[in-house]
């Protein structure tokens, strides 16, 4: 069994697309006489960290150090997603400010405890060559101190293809695990990372493949490891839970547990993180896939982007549910 608590000792470098959740929250009375669409009455505006930000919540959430690495704009959303690292202690060193990358801000409408909308505010260029020489050599100086990093790439533009080879690198010589939650449809940008986390859409089109039965999943995962020079594949399947693969032995299907499902928004980011942390800790893939599997069924019951709280995993072990 995994000890939870050994999760406050890990040492994590998330490098990833930072962004601004924003939550609109109010309530419907009537529907708008210019249009068939409801009117909500805004009654209260949340934000939380999203994108690589949802990762780090977790990980802190968890216990874990964390450092974090990317980019946000110098407008007030990349002053605030600053100031709520800052709030978790998370080191800022590896954030860098570019003026012509605003902050990615996704903007959720939340009425009767349903998301009735949501407006994004984002470029999507790749970073600059001055970034990505910043970005290594940063990196540089920090990788032997990790104990894991995490790749969480949202495809707007930060982790490019030549980014994941020098992590891939540099993590390769200090022997310290990569994990990777791919949104680029190219898995070969990937290549190399210790394990990669699709849910099961990323991987069908990925592989070019419908994935309807257990036997297409297959094919599509050995396609992809062979893509990406893989040895750990976790792809994960909503409601049906997650199927693991690795070199060498067969499949692994994990089944979620019977949960109401409230919002998605975020499970994948709850995945790899308690995923990366359990293989951090020493467990097995089958048994960190386990414990993250029962964290994202904490999460999906909860509205707006979540984390689950260390009671709260510890309760769902306890009770295996």
């Amino acid at each position: 069994m995994i000890n939870i608590d050994n999760f406050k000792a890990l040492r994590v470098l998330v490098i990833g697309d930072l962004m601004l959740d924003e939550y609109l929250w109010g309530r419907v009375d009537r529907i708008s006489p210019e249009a068939p669409v409801p009117v909500v009455a805004v009654e209260k505006t949340s934000h939380t960290l999203g994108g690589a930000g949802n990762v780090i919540n977790n990980l802190s959430a968890m216990g874990a150090t964390v450092f974090a690495m990317g980019t946000v704009g110098k407008g007030p959303a990349g002053r605030d997603v600053l100031k709520m690292l800052g709030a978790l202690n998370v080191d800022v060193t590896g954030v860098i400010s570019e003026s012509d990358r605003p902050t990615t801000r996704k903007t959720r409408i939340i009425a009767a405890s349903q998301q009735m909308l949501r407006i994004d505010r984002e470029v999507m260029h790749r970073i600059s060559a001055h970034t990505l020489e910043e970005l290594t050599r940063i990196l540089a100086g920090y990788i032997d101190k990790m104990d894991l990093v995490i790749i969480s790439d949202y495809d707007k533009g930060l982790v490019t293809r030549e980014l994941v080879a020098r992590i891939v690198e540099l993590a390769n010589k200090s022997g310290v695990m990569t994990l990777a939650d791919p949104k680029s449809m190219d898995f070969s940008k990937y290549m190399g990372v210790s394990v990669l986390t699709p849910n099961k859409r990323e991987a069908a089109i990925a592989a070019g493949m419908q994935i309807q039965t257990p036997e297409q999943m297959d094919a599509a995962a050995a396609k992809i490891m062979a893509l990406a020079g893989l040895e750990k594949l976790l792809i994960t399947c909503g409601k049906a839970g997650m199927v693991l693969y690795e070199t060498g032995k067969p499949a692994v299907a994990i089944a979620s547990k019977a949960r109401q499902v409230f919002d998605v928004s975020g499970a994948g980011d709850t995945v790899i993180s308690i995923l990366g942390l359990g293989l951090a800790s020493g467990a097995t893939f089958k048994a960190a896939a386990g414990l993250a599997n029962l964290a994202a069924g904490i999460v999906v019951a909860k509205v707006g982007t979540a984390t689950a709280s260390i009671d709260e995993l510890k309760q769902c072990v306890m009770f295996n549910v």
